[in-house]
């Protein structure tokens, strides 16, 4: 026998296509289960079979009305974080409320839930904390992995956040704070790729921390030790990969905030045992492929023509330096054609195959033949070096370094090409590399900028330009909705880039002649549709998916009748 969704409550599709939730708990246990908790818009009759008469205020409300009122009451916090505050207690007492007030003020709310509130937020979530949500698994308890799963009353979960919170965006080792980011990843796969919240969990792999400030801090919520490393780290990620193989089998795991130290081994060790990948990997490498794709169609330019610098190669940096180069290689250039256009450095400089350097680095290193007529100092060229040299027209920013992207950087670019490709794209905020408005003033308005985080339009010399947001979120919740509705295998390279060509083709079809090169965030359901179709045909082209859909069914049509929609169902008495 089928198990119920959740031990509280069980989805039901009555023969009308309407959502049924049966309850198996009553009166004021159920205004304490978030899933379903309609608040004041239990009905009359709702209200009389779950015994809620009496604890409820007597005026019966519609989602719209509650809607005005959650959102004056957003309107009048008086900070960022402390909106971010409002809208967790939100969700927390009402989910399909606060998803509907999320997807009704998309554009406001998601720098809220996301970059760049939500740095403030990690930093803060000891402090803060509220209550529990998600799983979390330490050296303390990963013995009883599987125990701490059954322990959980949602029994069919298909995407999986995990986060050891050692790369927390561009502010480092985090410690038990890290779940912040897990939590506001899933609102976004719930709010923008229609994942539905019953089946999602946030989880904590609590290794410790190496911050001193952290582990002495009387309010801190983590393990209190260093870091678990080498062997002993991985033993711990086999036992939590283990255990929601045999609990949740159907899940897609998204890794996410993982060190560059460790991010690379663990999706290699996992990524053909279960569905996974790594958000700051791949979904950054896709994000920044389609908003170059974008930017070099704005400048009617042949994308395999360019010089790209990359400036950063942690995770990010070298996920897009993978992208870019498959892109170039999917425009018809050779493996060795590519990689002579892309140029990655690190805080010493640029990646060298003489230089020592970490070995998941290696493959995106130049060798000293292709440069052996530069002339620099030292042991590399630094930035402004293999700008010059390399005759760059495209420069990205993954270093998490502010500043970095000064006038005599910018202008360096400018002086290759009349039009300037630079993406700042750093979070939060004040981790960007550049500033949109410094960009464009010293390039005389031809600079094409996008950032990571979102930044206003800039008004130069009587012109206004938009910048686009290189957000992940245009890729991720696409992905993974594709990767659950077609039960794959596994996530293949393939799959990762067709959707980095989605995103390009959907902006190309509706706003470049606009002069963007990225989607407005509040198209983020109809852009998570598109990349999910064209990832989904990817997986059953390459054999991958498991899915029930027909080889030759329409896949946005599938994909819009298996979106969740924040809507109240109606909530009868379970049969246990």
């Amino acid at each position: 026998m089928k198990k119920p969704i959740c031990d509280y409550f069980d989805v039901q599709i009555n023969e009308n296509n309407e959502t049924i939730i049966e309850t198996f708990i009553k009166g004021s246990l159920l205004l304490r289960q978030e899933a379903i908790n309609k608040g004041t818009a239990f009905t009359e009759q709702e209200r009389h079979d779950l015994n809620l008469h009496g604890l409820l205020p007597t005026n019966i409300n519609t989602l719209e009305q509650q809607l005005k009122r959650v959102y004056r009451s957003f309107q009048r916090e008086n900070s960022p974080l402390a909106k971010y505050q409002y809208l967790r207690s939100l969700q927390d007492r009402s989910e399909i409320l606060f998803y509907a007030l999320v997807l009704a003020h998309l554009e406001e709310i998601l720098p809220i839930i996301y970059t760049p509130t939500v740095g403030d937020a990690v930093k803060e979530y000891s402090h803060r904390y509220q209550s529990p949500r998600g799983l979390s698994f330490s050296p303390l308890n990963i013995q009883y992995a599987d125990h701490i799963i059954k322990n959980c009353s949602w029994n069919d979960i298909r995407m999986i956040v995990a986060t050891d919170s050692s790369a927390i965006l561009g502010i480092g080792d985090q410690g038990y704070g890290g779940l912040a980011i897990a939590i506001g990843k899933l609102a976004i796969y719930t709010a923008g790729g229609g994942v539905s919240p019953y089946q999602t969990m946030p989880v904590k792999l609590d290794v410790g921390t190496n911050r001193k400030d952290l582990i002495d801090d009387e309010f801190y919520l983590g393990v209190r030790q260093s870091r678990l490393h080498d062997d002993n780290y991985m033993q711990f990620m086999d036992q939590f990969v283990e255990a929601v193989q045999q609990n949740w089998p159907q899940a897609i795991i998204q890794w996410e905030d993982l060190s560059k130290d460790v991010a690379f081994a663990v999706l290699d060790r996992f990524r053909h045992k279960i569905s996974c990948f790594n958000d700051d990997i791949q979904g950054t490498g896709a994000v920044a492929l389609a908003g170059v794709l974008s930017a070099c169609k704005l400048k009617k330019e042949a994308y395999k023509d360019q010089i790209i610098v990359i400036s950063g190669a942690g995770a990010g940096g070298i996920g897009v330096a993978w992208a870019l180069r498959q892109g170039l290689i999917h425009e018809g250039l050779s493996e060795d054609e590519a990689r002579e256009r892309v140029f990655v450095l690190d805080s010493r400089g640029l990646l060298i195959k003489s230089r020592a350097m970490d070995a998941y680095k290696m493959d995106y290193a130049q060798t000293d033949e292709f440069i052996k007529d530069w002339s620099y100092e030292n042991t590399a060229p630094n930035l402004l070096k293999t700008i010059e040299l390399s005759k760059a027209t495209i420069l990205l920013g993954l270093s998490g370094q502010s500043g970095t992207f000064n006038e005599c950087i910018v202008k360096a670019v400018y002086k290759n090409t009349s039009r300037p490709v630079i993406f700042p794209m750093s979070n939060p905020t004040t981790s960007a590399e550049g500033l949109p408005d410094d960009i464009l003033t010293w390039t005389e308005g031809n600079a094409i900028v996008a950032t990571g985080s979102p930044f206003p339009p800039v008004e130069y010399q009587n012109k206004t330009y938009p910048i686009g947001q290189g957000n992940n979120a245009f890729i991720f919740p696409g992905l993974g909705l594709a990767a659950i509705l077609c039960q794959a295998r596994y996530i293949s390279d393939q799959m990762i880039l067709q959707g980095a060509y989605a995103l390009a083709d959907y902006t190309e079809q509706k706003h470049l002649a606009a002069g963007l090169i990225y989607p407005p965030i509040d198209e983020l359901q109809e852009v998570s549709i598109e990349v999910a179709a064209r990832v989904m045909e990817t997986a059953r082209d390459e054999g991958i998916s498991q899915c029930e859909a027909k080889q030759d069914c329409d896949c946005k049509a599938y994909i819009r009748s298996h979106f969740w929609h924040p809507e109240y169902p109606q909530v009868v008495v379970g049969k246990v």
